[in-house]
């Protein structure tokens, strides 16, 4: 199925970051020929967030992805925060209904979503290393579907404590002797162009130590990290999985059409390539 040609009436989706990239559109442009949708999905950046925003509410334009450093600063600009957004004081996702202007965060919606996938057991503690706002909605998400006890790990002492304290778990600045049935990477090592990309995020100890290992970084999916946990025998969830839940919660409410899994797993290949 190919989309109809573009025309007076087709919906216009955007992403506004400080550094926009090719994921989201390709994503999303993948899966609008693919179901036939009279959709266009661009990205862009801007100096002027309000201005920007007030676009979205005046042309009529459908759904923006939000990146940093945007996420905070729209919260001011929309009618409605849903408690994904609220919870984490972050918006990733406004959804535009004749006007009104609804706001969530697909990142937390995801990681919820994938916790109960994996069928993890809230019993279990769990070890996040990182305190960036991904970190944030990571954390959030684990307390939100129960878990009780874990740590925070991160270099930021400052940031690190304030996200202990905000979901209630423990600080530490390194992992050391720490172990838990869970362990998740908010962090960029591992990342493809960062200074760490050949690194593990923890150590082949902690890897044996854990019965899941979560890496949030996408790019690549078979991180060093979910390389060494799958050679382990452990169960693994990667970033591929986070981005494309997300984006595929992005996708269903801007266009009321929920992709199979099938179709949700190719598009995110190709947003990937």
């Amino acid at each position: 199925m190919v989309r109809p040609p573009l025309s007076k009436d087709t919906t216009l989706c955007i992403s506004l970051a400080s550094r926009p990239s090719n994921i989201g559109t390709r994503f999303h442009n993948y899966l609008y020929d693919e179901l036939g949708l009279d959709f266009l999905y661009k990205a862009f950046t801007t100096t002027d967030i309000a201005a920007a925003i007030g676009g979205v509410r005046a042309l009529g334009i459908r759904g923006c992805s939000v990146s940093m450093p945007f996420k905070s600063a729209v919260m001011a600009l929309v009618d409605e925060i849903e408690p994904s957004a609220q919870v984490i004081e972050s918006v990733n996702t406004i959804v535009n209904d004749d006007g009104y202007l609804r706001a969530c965060n697909t990142d937390y919606l995801a990681v919820q979503s994938l916790i109960a996938e994996h069928g993890l057991n809230t019993d279990d503690a769990v070890i996040i290393r990182g305190s960036g706002g991904m970190a944030n909605a990571v954390a959030a998400a684990f307390t939100g579907a129960g878990f009780g006890s874990g740590v925070i790990v991160a270099r930021n002492g400052d940031a690190g404590r304030a996200l202990a304290q905000r979901v209630g778990y423990r600080y530490a600045p390194e992992v050391g002797s720490l172990r838990a049935p869970i362990v998740v990477n908010v962090t960029p090592i591992g990342m493809a162009g960062a200074a760490g990309e050949n690194q593990q995020a923890f150590d082949d100890d902690v890897i044996a130590a854990a019965a899941t290992v979560f890496d949030v970084v996408a790019l690549p999916s078979e991180t060093p990290l979910i390389t060494a946990a799958r050679a382990a025998g452990t169960t693994v969830i990667t970033g591929a999985e986070v981005i494309a839940r997300q984006a595929a919660e992005q996708f269903e409410r801007y266009t009321g059409v929920r992709p199979t899994a099938e179709q949700i797993a190719a598009a995110s290949a190709i947003s990937r390539a």
